[in-house]
């Protein structure tokens, strides 16, 4: 298996669930100390590379080829930049997110394919999950270019599903809500960490990295005739990107009719 994004949050803790199951795992990141650090800790392989330079995907690829074929590819490397209108937005901030939300995943899944119909002839299946956000369903103010960027991550994941059709791969996307991780807003916000912070803050029980990677293990755990397409995932406490709850959930009053 195969987890791009591994050096921090869902990506990194997507290696450990399914190290912890037993998988080979390569993870891949551009940071090598975070990902020797996971290295050690969980026995997984590594892989440094920046993925917006098809050199280091090149170079993935022939890194996994001399180990054997791809039974599993999790597409999570991505991120947002600011939370400007459209009109005031930097546009260098929108190139960016389409290189690490779209191209990225075009660029490795090409990439990776051949590896991948190996891994299906061998286990009778082969997966491919694409980490989007419900910032790729429904569009919010301030979301500008990451909505843009992950519609079209939502795109790329529905049409390629429809041209791999007829073969045993399963195209998988998992849509998460807020998922509190210690770089992802803190990135957004160009490392301010007190507007990071304030995003969680009051927040009843917002989604945690582990989370997320459950719910993948989940999918590609699941027999190999069973396709779960689109998964959304949100905590409890949110109805949509701007529809949140602070403080405690509590059950309403009867109404009295």
């Amino acid at each position: 298996m195969v987890v791009t994004g591994a050096s921090s949050g869902i990506g990194e803790a997507t290696v450990r669930a399914f190290r912890a199951a037993g998988w080979d795992v390569v993870g891949v990141a551009r940071r090598e100390e975070r990902l020797r650090a996971l290295a050690e800790e969980t026995g997984a392989s590594v892989v440094v590379a920046d993925l917006t330079k098809q050199a280091d995907v090149d170079r993935l690829r022939d890194h996994l080829e001399a180990t054997g074929p791809v039974h599993a590819l999790v597409n999570n490397a991505g991120g947002a930049k600011g939370l400007d209108s459209v009109e005031a937005s930097d546009v260098d901030d929108w190139a960016w997110m389409f290189e690490v939300n779209v191209l990225a995943m075009k660029r490795v899944t090409s990439t990776l394919l051949p590896l991948l119909r190996r891994g299906a002839v061998e286990r009778g299946v082969a997966d491919i999950v694409n980490v989007t956000s419900i910032a790729g369903h429904t569009a919010y103010v301030g979301g500008g270019g990451y909505n843009a960027a992950k519609f079209a991550a939502h795109a790329l994941t529905e049409v390629l599903r429809l041209e791999l059709n007829g073969e045993p791969l399963r195209v998988i996307e998992v849509a998460p809500g807020m998922v509190k991780t210690d770089e992802f807003a803190l990135v957004r916000f160009g490392g301010d960490r007190a507007r990071a912070d304030a995003v969680y803050d009051d927040v009843p029980e917002p989604l945690v990295a582990e989370d997320i990677a459950a719910v993948i293990t989940d999918a590609v755990l699941k027999p190999r005739h069973v396709d779960l397409d689109l998964i959304v995932v949100k905590p409890v406490a949110q109805a949509a990107p701007y529809r949140l709850t602070k403080g405690e959930l509590a059950v309403r009053p009867e109404v009295v009719r």
